[in-house]
């Protein structure tokens, strides 16, 4: 369904790295989420009339809601879509997040709805739906979740095309309807069959379950979003795979990549070098390795230079004399920037350290520790450490 709607209706179709051509994604599936989500509405509403249920004509009114939401994934493309200004020189893609966060929402809001409903009619807080199912409801009801089912897919192939968060949202919104709308439909049929009214409550209840957890999985993954995550491994290794491409390269660290929306990534790192070589040479390189990640990865990046010594005997015995000590004390931690200060009396180790975040040591404690370590092996060196986190 969405390779036929998107080769009919969007012009170069696979050129979804085109924000054009992602935007008009987006309508397609804003546009194809209102026109469902009101055929859905109307048959509901129908066959709620006709079998005179109460949750029928509830779930048909969700369809509207649906609808609501479609709207306002139109309009986030719209939003999103324009360029950088003044005022955002990151441009706008976030509010794809902000929207995806509004969804999810809605999501649990459907969700907690069922949930506190079934419960007061379970408690006998609230009177059970007496509702006359016939044959012509129960079809209309099958026929609306089939359709719902194939929404759900449809944006949900629609997502993966152009990594929406906001359309991802919308495919969890129409699962959970379908399961709702399926909870419906057992109901139906079991009290057509026992007249036990109370199986709604029971049914309604076990289908609220899941709903309200597609709405905080939405919710946690747009809040982590938004609060800023540390780079997928797939992204690093991207980087690390175009960098292996300049040998004069010798090392990176403190990459840090922002998000600031479906592919608007900015990437900043240190790339060691070595520091004899020709400044306006080691520039050049440098320039052409942004430029290389910019235009195969669409990550936007600027790379600081650390020239480090490699040639010099005494520092390379030092280098190795300090991962020996850190392996030796199990201290498995990843040094850079490493440079010394050879006096009279005694050396200076100068280095940067990397302690992960689920470390059990504070930043005093390993720069205790490592500073005890090479004191205990020679008494003349000394530390001086920049604690970084991964």
């Amino acid at each position: 369904m969405s390779n036929f709607l998107a080769r009919l209706f969007i012009k170069d179709y696979k050129n979804t790295s085109d924000p054009s051509v992602r935007k008009a994604y987006g309508t397609l599936s804003s546009v194809v989420g209102v026109i469902i989500n009101f055929i859905l509405a109307a048959i509901k509403i129908l066959a709620g009339v006709l079998s005179g249920s109460v949750a029928i004509i509830a779930d048909a009114f969700n369809n509207l809601c649906d609808s609501g939401t479609a709207i306002i994934t139109y309009f986030t493309f719209k939003a999103s879509s324009k360029p950088a200004d003044k005022e955002h020189p990151f441009g706008h893609a976030r509010f794809e997040y902000i929207s995806s966060m509004i969804v999810s929402f809605i999501i649990l809001f459907v969700g907690a709805e069922l949930l506190i409903d079934s419960g007061k009619t379970l408690l006998g807080l609230g009177e059970a739906a007496r509702a006359d199912i016939t044959s012509v409801t129960i079809i209309i009801l099958v026929s609306s979740i089939l359709l719902k089912l194939l929404l759900g897919f449809f944006y949900r192939s629609i997502a993966k095309r152009i990594d929406s968060t906001v359309v991802k949202a919308a495919a969890a919104d129409s699962f959970s309807d379908t399961i709702s709308t399926l909870a419906v439909l057992i109901s139906s049929i079991i009290i057509k069959l026992t007249n036990i009214y109370i199986i709604d409550a029971i049914v309604g209840i076990a289908v609220s379950v899941p709903i309200i957890i597609a709405g905080t999985k939405i919710l946690i993954e747009t809040k982590d979003i938004l609060l800023g995550e540390a780079p997928i491994d797939e992204t690093v290794k991207s980087i690390e795979d175009v960098i292996a491409e300049f040998p004069d390269i010798i090392g990176i660290h403190d990459l840090i990549v922002h998000n600031y929306g479906p592919q608007k990534f900015f990437a900043s790192f240190h790339a060691e070098v070595d520091g004899k070589k020709d400044i306006y040479y080691l520039h050049d390189m440098i320039d052409n390795a942004e430029r290389k990640i910019n235009e195969e990865l669409m990550i936007s990046c600027t790379i600081h230079m650390d020239p480090i010594v490699t040639d010099d005997e005494n520092v390379n015995e030092l280098r190795k004399f300090l991962k020996e000590t850190l392996k030796k004390n199990n201290l498995e931690l990843s040094i850079h920037d490493f440079r010394t200060v050879i006096g009279n009396t005694h050396t200076n180790l100068i280095f940067d350290v990397v302690l992960p975040f689920d470390s059990p040591l504070s930043e005093c404690e390993v720069k205790e520790k490592i500073s005890d370590a090479v004191r205990r092996e020679r008494e003349n060196c000394y530390c001086v450490i920049t604690v970084d986190r991964g």
